[in-house]
């Protein structure tokens, strides 16, 4: 598979180690000193972009992709308002495309964790839940994109929680996210259902990067050839 890395960081680094080490080949490397060789001529070398830049890039590149009409798979968040407007152009180019808050096979199962979990507490209003999520200092997105794909998770099923707030909140209508930023942490999330009884919290910690990147090279593999729309749960069938 030829891969086209959008965002050469240290997410587009562990991604390369890996892919390379799977035996593909990265044909294309864009990072903010050549941004401008990210076009259709380039692109076309590519059997799928995967693409971890930034809140304000991150819309121009997976547009580009999908006029170019390559595969693209994007973790970068923060840009989600405009995620429909994506969405409407890879169903008129019949283009194919992933978004994930996050692409770790350890989180998308946390996230049906959290699912269920919410499910059961959903009746058992003396538990007040929160999110607490710790990322390092480079991060530049708060509240992560992982804590407000928990928190909307949860809202689905509680639905005395009207919002997200990202700060400690007493308000009963109010979903309050704990925003740390700790360096080196690559990342750790946690809901807890606090009571005057007891507590009830589950937890998903990474060790390193290379779970997200061995998740987004899954999603670039289960790309390659389709058609559509996808999530991580098709890439690990979860539907």
């Amino acid at each position: 598979m030829k891969i086209a890395l959008i965002g050469y960081g240290k997410m587009g680094q562990a991604i390369e180690k890996m892919a390379i080490e799977k035996g593909h080949q990265i044909v294309l490397k864009i990072d903010v000193n050549n941004a401008n060789e990210l076009n259709s001529a380039n692109l076309q070398n590519a059997d799928v972009a995967i693409e971890f830049t930034g809140p304000n890039s991150a819309y121009n590149n997976v547009l580009k992709c999908i006029n170019s009409g390559i595969p693209v798979v994007c973790g970068s968040t923060g840009w989600l308002e405009n995620l429909p407007n994506i969405e409407a152009v890879c169903l008129q180019k019949k283009g194919a495309f992933i978004y994930a808050s996050n692409f770790s096979i350890g989180v998308n199962l946390f996230f049906e964790l959290n699912k269920y979990l919410a499910q059961l507490m959903q009746k058992h209003n003396e538990y007040e839940v929160s999110i607490t999520e710790i990322h390092h200092t480079q991060k530049k997105d708060a509240p992560s994109g992982t804590a407000i794909t928990l928190a909307e998770q949860i809202m689905q099923e509680i639905k005395t929680k009207k919002k997200w707030v990202n700060k400690y909140t007493q308000q009963s209508d109010e979903l309050s996210i704990i925003s740390e930023r700790i360096d080196p942490a690559p990342g750790t999330h946690k809901i807890l259902y606090h009571s005057e009884i007891d507590d009830i919290e589950i937890i998903h910690t990474a060790h390193s990067r290379m779970g997200f990147a061995g998740g987004a090279i899954l999603a670039a593999e289960f790309l390659v050839g389709k058609q559509g729309i996808f999530t991580m749960k098709n890439v690990l069938g979860f539907n």
